[in-house]
């Protein structure tokens, strides 16, 4: 048993829904982080950054001897090694779409799990094939309000899906929290999601 209580370092509603999906309990504490890019950083680099840059602004706000463990997590789209970020409009949503159009992209998760005396990490890379899809389509997908807030403009457990014709790599880890790669963290800080699962049961 993990003498650790989780906060998911995060406001995510998808991965609040990943984490209650593996039985694991925990408190929501969102951090406002500076998100930039610096300059010539690699997609790779920035992911795993940004994840433990949100794991230390939480850790920041605690005691030294907490018995807190933070989750932090950050995922982005990656087309031709260009992050793609979140559409503003409708019109940037359909050049993202466009240009995931009718081809591969990489979807790079990492995690940072911390304490205020260690930390852990992993990322997970899978890579999307989307089929081609029509300006008509994309604007309708945009009128759905399910691009808006979405890394590339487009949520995979959601109508997006529809534009997804192959998955090599984590569903879980395109949706913002690779699920194999959590589980193993936490079970290095005492936290078995499916011993939590056997013991709800």
């Amino acid at each position: 048993m993990s003498d650790y209580n989780l906060i998911l370092a995060s406001a995510s509603p998808r991965r609040q829904e990943l984490l209650n999906q593996v039985g694991v309990e925990f408190q929501v504490k969102s951090q406002d982080i500076d998100e930039s890019l610096r300059a010539d950083e690699e997609a790779l680099d920035y992911v795993c950054r940004m994840a433990k840059e949100k794991a230390q602004s939480a850790l920041a706000k605690l005691e030294a001897d907490s018995p807190f463990l933070v989750l932090a997590a950050d995922t982005v789209v990656v087309c031709d090694d260009i992050i793609m970020g979140k559409p503003l409009d409708q019109k940037q949503s359909a050049s993202m779409l466009a240009k995931l159009s009718g081809r591969d992209h990489r979807v790079l998760s990492a995690i940072s799990l911390a304490t205020t005396k260690r930390s852990e990490s992993a990322v997970s890379q899978s890579l999307v094939t989307f089929r081609d899809i029509s300006q008509q389509e994309a604007i309708a997908y945009w009128q759905s309000g399910e691009p808006a807030g979405k890394a590339g403009s487009y949520a995979i457990q959601g109508i997006g899906a529809v534009f997804v014709q192959n998955l090599v790599g984590s569903y879980s880890g395109v949706m913002g929290l690779p699920l194999y790669e959590t589980a193993l963290l936490l079970g290095k800080f005492g936290i078995n999601c499916i011993t939590n699962l056997r013991a709800k049961s």
